[in-house]
């Protein structure tokens, strides 16, 4: 489940559970308070910056909640030599963000995660960040193809559909993500002269 797996998969072309759980968890109050602050340039109107900055003050996944997605995050984008991953893009701060705003994920991501350690610790003893690498890919490997899960996983699948469809959401609008992807956007032509073969060809070298 490399990066171009991923984006092949999606149509579009593992840090320690301690370290997680101390550094993802939802930002504070003041925090995101300087983020709305910063996004007013972007033309938005008085109301729906109010709303953002209510939004940033509140939080919906708890430390456990939060570290999870990060790891989910990072094993659908890792970082490698192109660029780096998907919590180095601030990913899972993007999906608590989005969850608040858009309400109708919360239960599906709530239940999606809930089901996640349920499965884990029936099949491992162990919450799926505390799982070793190679069982965590196994349980994704049950749910990251939908044409091959068996009933049995129907919800995991669902769950991680939306986990790999908000991660690619969240990486690729940001600069990171876009420069990943090689996307220039629109950029100004450079006149560099008639062509040498068309001036020849009309006997107008050196004109």
């Amino acid at each position: 489940m490399n990066r171009r797996d991923s984006l092949k998969a999606l149509g579009i072309g593992t840090l320690s559970a301690s370290a997680l759980l101390a550094g993802c968890g939802p930002k504070t109050a003041e925090e995101n308070e300087s983020e709305a602050a910063a996004a007013d340039i972007t033309g938005r109107q008085p109301y729906e910056i109010e709303r953002d900055k209510a939004l940033f003050k509140q939080t919906f996944f708890d430390k456990h909640e939060m570290a999870t997605i990060a790891v989910l995050a990072d094993l659908i984008i890792p970082r490698d030599a192109r660029s780096g991953s998907a919590t180095d893009a601030k990913v899972p701060e993007f999906i608590e963000f989005i969850v608040k705003d858009e309400p109708e994920h919360q239960l599906p991501m709530r239940g999606g995660l809930k089901w996640l350690d349920v499965h884990c610790l029936d099949s491992y003893d162990s919450a799926f960040i505390d799982c070793k690498p190679d069982q965590q890919k196994a349980v994704l490997d049950q749910i990251a193809y939908p044409a091959l899960a068996k009933p049995e996983v129907q919800q995991g699948v669902a769950f991680f559909n939306k986990m790999r469809d908000l991660t690619a959401i969240g990486f690729f609008t940001t600069k990171m993500g876009i420069e990943d992807l090689g996307y220039k956007g629109n950029t100004p032509g450079k006149w560099e002269g008639v062509p040498e073969d068309v001036l020849k060809q009309y006997g107008l070298e050196g004109v």
